[in-house]
């Protein structure tokens, strides 16, 4: 059956579902599920109908598989919530109207039973706060439930046509900026998010939401000036508001206040000894700061308060030197089992298995739970591998030889940046501790300050509108690409310790080499570089933060490789001698010769901290902070052959780049 058709056949059976037919509607159902086991909507329709029958098992039978597809589903919650208050199970029903709400907080029906439940039980601290969001909803304009109910649900298209139609006729109403806004941030067009927030928060100063939103943005865009700033004031309207205070010591913690962070978690923690989110944060401070067995404990007391807690066994296994006990890794299938267990919890854990079934051997057991948890995590993702194959042509469309030709003596003069970039996993970590050592060098983040400034030039109108960058760049005078760049170095100042250069290692800076060329002509470019299948099956064991969404399966990873290559071939051509490429087995094998050749394309002289990189005390946010806390190993480099048997797709979506490798320039 075709979309249209499957589309045609659910139509119908909602209706026999509103007449009440609901047997001749599970008739409906059952052929339809025979050849589309999956289909979430039927197995939500089922639930519905076995319910209203009184048949309970086989509707919370139903609930259990639209969970398992769709762990945050908010209507499946809601309806194993009617299923158990149908059946007086008025606690179990009062645990899934919580969870739906978390999912999908548009869902009136759950805050009404909820409050329900509360009132009849004599909880009125918690009927309260459910009246209080009750009550904000229903104060909601119709069209504003609609797209938070949209969101909730992912069709984020839908939801930006539906709140820009309703900004249209109120253009200053903060709840449809904050939504618009929340949109932007979801398809990472930050700016847009971060001037509606800002907007909002003007119009409405009072705004809890509209402040911790707009604070959560400028994070992302990595200000980090601004949000401790924004996060300070926050705390000072109520200063013993623990939720204030985690998020001051978050902020604290990104700029780098590690110890006043670290004292505010304390804080908390002392009121709410065992919250797992605290904790949790505060095993990232100390993992950040190099404290490894601190940080393991406060991932140990995040566990033992919440087993559930998918994103503390995640952290440990992040660690990658921590080793699972077989206990550990017991509790942590039986949660994983959960069929209430949270979306990214589910995730978290699928991967935290990976890593430990890969430490005891079973390769395929380890391949299953990081096949899972990327299936999950691609599930959500809006990622094309063939939209960024057309962003990469753009690129080489747009940035010739002529264009830089054109304009040589544009841009900023300042020297300062270090640009190391590549794909993730590639060893850009190990080679920005080594210059990092250097002491005319900083070390800094993986910053967003050239992806801010491509979406800054994509000048649509719409956060979901073709971007009109690259081509942009060809129109912007001298002037403006000279702003640019002293934008970048301003900006980046926060990151800075005083030395003469410093290093921004965002990998995907590959995509915008051309745009740094002309906004930084005398910024360093440094192409870390891993053979194909290492790198690409190291990205697949990894869940990151955010920002890499073509990891999530293995021939968009071979893809993104090919496409990569491609583009770095293309550099090499319109610009050369503008990128050293360092490959990461060379540095394994013959770790001064590459710190020679790294620091001669720097103009830097030899120090000789820069071959004891592991003896520098610098705080590093990648996952790969503890291995590079380590002199060079080797036993990372094959270990995707235990895997190759699983990794098919992959080398046929890589093909010839595999027979490239080492790749020499084109």
């Amino acid at each position: 059956m075709n979309k249209e058709s499957i589309d045609s056949a659910l139509t119908a059976i909602q209706q026999k579902i509103v007449g009440e037919d609901f047997g001749g509607a599970l008739a409906d159902l059952g052929r339809l599920l025979v050849s589309q086991p999956d289909n979430t909507e039927a197995l939500y329709m089922s639930a519905v109908c076995h319910r209203y029958l009184g048949q309970f098992d086989k509707a919370l039978s139903a609930l259990e598989q639209l969970k398992s597809l769709a762990p945050g589903h908010g209507r499946a919650h809601q309806e194993e919530g009617h299923v158990y208050r149908d059946q007086g199970y008025t606690d179990h029903a009062l645990e899934a109207y919580g969870r739906a709400c978390q999912f999908n907080p548009a869902l009136e029906a759950s805050l009404r039973n909820q409050l329900e439940i509360l009132v009849s039980k004599g909880r009125r601290s918690q009927a309260l706060a459910v009246k209080a969001q009750l009550d904000r909803l229903l104060a909601l304009p119709k069209p504003l439930v609609a797209v938070t109910d949209l969101i909730a649900q992912g069709k984020l298209v839908k939801a930006e046509d539906l709140c820009r139609q309703f900004l249209q006729k109120a253009p200053h109403h903060v709840e449809a900026m904050r939504l618009l806004a929340e949109i932007g941030t979801r398809f990472g067009v930050l700016h847009d998010a971060e001037f509606l927030l800002e907007s909002a928060s003007e119009l409405d100063p009072d705004n809890t939401q509209v402040r911790i939103d707009y604070i959560q943005v400028l994070r992302k865009r990595q200000k980090f000036v601004r949000a401790l700033a924004e996060a300070e004031k926050l705390l000072q309207t109520a200063p013993d508001n623990l939720q204030f205070q985690s998020i001051y010591a978050i902020e604290c913690m990104q700029t780098g206040d590690y110890d006043t962070a670290l004292t505010m978690f304390d804080k908390v923690l002392k009121r709410v000894p065992q919250d797992p989110v605290t904790l949790t944060s505060k095993g990232h401070a100390l993992k950040t700061c190099g404290k490894s067995a601190e940080a393991i404990a406060a991932y140990h007391a995040a566990v033992a308060s919440q087993p559930q807690h998918g994103e503390a066994y995640y952290s440990l296994a992040n660690l990658k030197t921590y080793s699972f006990t077989d206990a550990e890794i017991a509790e942590m299938h039986r949660q994983e089992r959960n069929s209430n267990l949270s979306h990214m919890d589910r995730v978290h854990l699928c991967f935290a298995l990976g890593k430990a079934h890969e430490d005891q051997g079973d390769f395929d057991t380890a391949f299953k739970y990081y096949q899972r948890g990327n299936n999950l995590k691609k599930a959500q993702s809006r990622y094309k591998s063939e939209q960024m194959t057309h962003e990469i042509q753009a690129q080489r469309e747009v940035c010739t030889g002529e264009l830089f030709r054109q304009k040589a003596a544009a841009g900023c003069d300042a020297p300062d940046p270090i640009f190391i970039l590549g794909l993730p996993r590639a060893g850009s970590t190990l080679l920005e501790q080594i210059l990092s050592s250097h002491s005319q060098v900083d070390g800094t983040l993986e910053l967003p300050n050239i992806l801010s400034l491509s979406h800054r030039l994509r000048q649509g109108d719409r956060i979901t509108s073709e971007s009109k960058y690259p081509g942009v760049l060809a129109n912007l005078s001298p002037q403006e690409l000279c702003k640019f760049g002293e934008e970048y170095i301003n900006d980046t100042t926060i990151h800075r310790q005083g030395a003469p250069f410093f290093i921004d290692k965002m990998p995907n800076n590959f995509r915008h080499i051309g745009l740094i060329k002309l906004i930084l002509p005398n910024a360093k470019v440094i192409d870390a570089r891993r053979s194909p299948m290492a790198c690409c099956f190291s990205g697949y064991k990894q869940l990151f933060a955010e920002g890499q969404e073509f990891s999530y399966d293995l021939a968009d990873l071979g893809h993104y490789y090919r496409d990569y290559v491609e583009l770095m071939d293309h550099w090499d051509q319109v610009l050369p001698g503008f990128v050293l490429r360092v490959e990461h087995e060379d540095v394994v094998a013959d770790l001064p010769g590459q710190v020679e050749r790294m620091l001669d394309f720097c103009g830097l002289p030899f120090e000789e901290s820069c071959l004891n990189y592991w003896e520098t005390e610098r705080s590093i946010r990648t996952p790969s902070s503890e291995q590079v806390r380590q002199p060079i190993f080797t036993s990372a480099l094959e270990q995707w052959r235990h895997f190759e048997h699983h990794l098919d797709s992959l080398k046929q979506a890589l093909g010839p780049v595999l027979e490239r490798y080492p790749i020499e320039p084109a």
